[in-house]
């Protein structure tokens, strides 16, 4: 209850503020939340873009595979480095590299070579997912205790039966934690591909908004995009505690 009560308090502290710096701000660069009710009610009720549901179906689905696409290449790719002691150390530093260098310098060319169609947007958010989901694994298998699993052997465990008793819960709540990682990435990683160049989907609307100084509009485009991010975190969140209580 406390908690709650110090986000409300937050919350409604952040919208005064918001709010007084709307009203003496020029009007074309910011908005209070007074004006940006009505820009997202008219939204909603598809007055001012009644592309809406399109373009948002549109980015919920490349978003959606653009992340199954990270899950099962960042899956294979850390098992692949987990399992092998000599790939892991040849190739892991090398995944973390290039993880660490900023993903935006990566758009350009997958827009020289996908397009502006939805095929480079999925590529930017598999790109942006692919890595925190492989180092996730790769530690995740590096953490597992090597004397479980010689015990388990040592009892005549086979492979598939070492892999779910004994690996999968040791490293399962580093492994969560990489997939959700992964698909808040993957989620930027596609609204953000759609901002910078797309003819369709919610960065497409946004960027349109702001381009025509339409900032009511652009407010509460950005708000329905957050309301995607935050429902995917909540979701990954839900999964994360599961995980964590199975394997406590």
């Amino acid at each position: 209850m406390k908690v709650t009560v110090l986000r409300l308090a937050l919350l409604a502290a952040l919208l005064a503020a918001w709010e007084l710096a709307g009203r003496a701000a020029n009007p074309l660069l910011a908005v209070p939340p007074s004006a940006v009710l009505p820009a997202l009610r008219d939204l909603l009720l598809l007055r001012s873009y009644p592309r809406l549901p399109a373009s948002l179906c549109l980015t919920v689905r490349e978003i959606g595979v653009a992340y199954a696409l990270a899950v099962a290449a960042g899956l294979g790719c850390g098992f692949a480095l987990g399992m092998n002691r000599l790939l892991g150390r040849a190739w892991g530093p090398m995944i973390a590299a290039l993880y660490a260098v900023p993903a935006v310098v990566w758009y350009p060319s997958l827009m020289l070579f996908f397009g502006l169609d939805a095929a480079s947007k999925i590529a930017f958010g598999f790109l942006l997912g692919f890595f925190p989901i492989t180092l996730a694994v790769l530690a995740g298998v590096r953490q597992v205790n090597p004397q479980l699993v010689l015990v388990a052997r040592a009892y005549g465990a086979g492979v598939v039966t070492v892999f779910f008793r004994v690996m999968l819960p040791s490293m399962l709540f580093t492994l969560v934690g990489g997939l959700r990682t992964g698909l808040a990435l993957s989620v930027i990683g596609v609204v953000v591909g759609e901002i910078l160049g797309a003819k369709d989907g919610m960065g497409a609307l946004i960027n349109h908004a702001y381009g025509l100084l339409r900032t009511g509009d652009y407010v509460a485009l950005v708000l329905v995009t957050l309301a995607i991010v935050v429902g995917s975190d909540v979701l990954a969140s839900l999964l994360e505690r599961r995980a964590k209580a199975w394997t406590e």
